[in-house]
């Protein structure tokens, strides 16, 4: 199946972490023009640099918790390679210490709403003003969102709120609006559970909390950035996801939310 991603422009945010630098990887294969928005990991960077030495990747770092850095990062993403077709809102923290809610304090809880939440709509902001700017029939908005937004996590509800305001309320609030500025715009969510990332190595490192993990999926497995930046490569593509908008997709291997096996059934 051709995705008919060729020279489309994607921006990404959060390209250095695990599923970041699996997206790219896959937007590369496609033969798209890439902007690569980093924030601190400057030798992450470095090495995506080195890695795809092409005209057709930019690197742009930014705080997306700021305005200013967020209109600098899709302001250069234009005068580098114009229209941006596609946004894929992937920066994101969780924390690998859980709290309970009444542990959090209001730095960590403000922190992660402003990374997460915030952050997302200042980059949706200037993704739909470039469009706006730019006009064209297509367009794709492409969401991360968690398991956590769909079952919660205990120690972890501020991620759980962001998670599951994106999913829910800010997927079906944008594809009804992305369409004022380009007619067949789309606008989806991938919804990971655990995946094999930097992030999650502490706390699937545990066998006995990989275990628990284990216990709640149908395919006793756990996913790869592969998995997920597929599914993101999938809902870009005009030709292959053109009539798709306002879903979240789970990437989960089948999760629920309740145990499934006994701890003896799971072979590590």
């Amino acid at each position: 199946m051709e995705l008919e991603l060729t020279d489309k422009h994607i921006l990404v945010t959060g390209g250095t972490g695990g599923i970041g630098r699996a997206i790219i990887e896959q937007l590369t294969l496609e033969g798209t023009k890439v902007s690569i928005h980093y924030h601190k990991n400057a030798k992450k960077a470095q090495e995506l640099q080195n890695k795809y030495i092409t005209e057709k990747v930019v690197l742009l770092k930014g705080d997306l918790r700021k305005e200013s850095d967020v209109q600098d990062i899709f302001s250069k993403a234009n005068n580098h390679f114009g229209r941006i077709d596609g946004l894929i809102a992937n920066a994101g923290i969780w924390s690998s210490s859980p709290k309970l809610t009444s542990d959090i304090d209001l730095v960590q809880w403000k922190n992660t709403l402003d990374v997460n939440l915030t952050g997302v709509f200042l980059c949706v902001k200037e993704f739909f003003k470039n469009l706006r700017e730019y006009p064209n029939s297509n367009a794709s908005l492409v969401l991360i969102g968690s398991t956590a937004g769909l079952f919660g996590e205990a120690g972890h509800s501020d991620y759980s709120a962001t998670k599951a305001a994106l999913q829910y309320g800010l997927t079906n609030t944008w594809k009804n609006e992305i369409v004022n500025f380009a007619p067949f715009g789309r606008v989806n969510t991938v919804a990971p559970g655990w995946v094999l990332t930097e992030m999650a190595k502490e706390a699937l490192g545990d066998k006995n909390e990989l275990r628990k993990v284990l216990q709640t999926i149908p395919m006793k497995k756990i996913a790869k950035s592969e998995d997920v930046a597929k599914t993101v490569v999938f809902l870009l593509s005009d030709s292959a996801a053109g009539h798709i908008s306002g879903n979240t997709i789970m990437v989960h291997g089948g999760m629920e939310g309740r145990v499934l096996f006994d701890k003896k059934d799971i072979s590590l």
